[in-house]
């Protein structure tokens, strides 16, 4: 029951974030940096503290009691995957939301899952699972196949990527003018990599997270974990991100002289402000949900593959939705349907090697 849990949790805030960008396309004659770090502010800044206040008592003074080096750890950990996050967009502009999102998160699924346990192999730490641990039982070996067959996908997906730039080379001038397949798998490798960040964050923050969770076990005893005892975490980890986004979003304001945007009466700024909050709230229940699901799984590589994937499958709906796979030929379509269908396998085969 315990991992039927957490697979609903991990799905619901993988369909939150994998259609967080959507409201966004609703904001009109804003530049995107614009709409972005306004958008980022109630991911980053506004919303988690409220999470926090929400549903942990006192967790500013968790946050206090921390000592400096766990809090700088995990806000350096936000800072690098701040970077994943400004070359996110970038990705889904040259690639899509379905091709973009699978590749990216490809890679962010797959390098967050295998690294935490790499690295406790060399760091050996009381609860955490080593990657050797892992390899030794029936369930970690079920889980790195997950890993594995999520790679496979990324490869088929990649493919996908290739027919589709050759489908749109003649006859399709007229259609997703932006897509390069070359620059966007760069920058998706790189947006990958740099977003599993996040994941070492919640690693490093994770002593304050203990706190909030044995301060209510306390308080609830015989009731299992705490669900809600990352969002603690969140909130210094979110400041990291906070601090790489608005320094990129003013100096491109700065460039571009965009600046205008919050006050240009021409455009529907009330409107923009609230289809902006709109993502951004959307994006943070992405991990407010995670920290349900890892509450009843571990955040292990079971945990964040099972969220990447469900972004990675919502992502690829919006994509159909906003058909971008229209008029490609059958062979693109049977190869992209294949590289979905592997990603959907690593989600059943993680979740089953966390049940074992």
């Amino acid at each position: 029951m315990e991992s039927i849990l957490g697979i609903l949790f991990h799905s619901i805030g993988g369909f939150s974030s994998g259609s967080f960008y959507m409201p966004f396309k609703k904001v009109k004659g804003w530049a995107w940096e614009s709409y972005w770090i306004v958008g980022g502010f109630f991911s980053w800044l506004i919303v988690p503290p409220l999470a926090a206040y929400l549903t942990i008592p006192n967790f500013a003074e968790i946050i206090s009691a921390a000592s400096p080096s766990i809090k700088a750890v995990t806000y350096s950990m936000g800072l690098i995957w701040g970077i994943g996050g400004l070359t996110y967009g970038l990705g889904v502009r040259y690639l899509g939301m379905s091709l973009g999102n699978s590749i990216t998160l490809g890679f962010c699924s797959a390098f967050g899952a295998l690294v935490p346990p790499i690295y406790y192999n060399f760091n050996p730490t009381t609860g955490k699972e080593s990657f050797t641990e892992m390899a030794s039982t029936s369930g970690g070996q079920l889980v790195l196949l997950g890993v594995l067959v999520c790679i496979l996908g990324i490869v088929f997906l990649g493919k996908a990527g290739t027919l589709k730039e050759k489908d749109f080379a003649v006859g399709h001038e007229d259609k997703d003018q932006d897509f390069n397949l070359a620059k966007g798998l760069v920058i998706a490798i790189i947006s990958g990599i740099l977003s599993s960040f996040f994941n070492f964050g919640i690693e490093a923050g994770k002593t304050m997270a203990d706190t909030a969770n044995e301060a209510w076990k306390v308080l609830n005893p015989g009731q299992g974990e705490f669900l809600y005892q990352n969002n603690v975490t969140y909130v210094v980890l979110l400041w990291g991100g906070l601090t790489t986004n608005f320094l990129w979003c003013m100096y491109l304001n700065f460039k571009n002289k965009t600046f205008s945007d919050y006050t240009n009466k021409n455009t529907p700024i009330a409107k923009n402000v609230l289809f902006s909050a709109i993502a951004g709230t959307m994006w943070f229940l992405q991990f407010f949900f995670y920290g349900m699901g890892e509450s009843k799984m571990g955040n292990g590589a079971g945990s964040w593959i099972l969220h990447m994937s469900t972004i990675i499958l919502t992502a690829n709906f919006w994509g159909f939705y906003l058909k971008e796979w229209k008029g490609v030929s059958d062979k693109t379509y049977k190869v992209f349907f294949f590289g979905i269908a592997l990603m959907f396998l690593s989600i059943v085969l993680v979740g089953i090697g966390n049940s074992l």
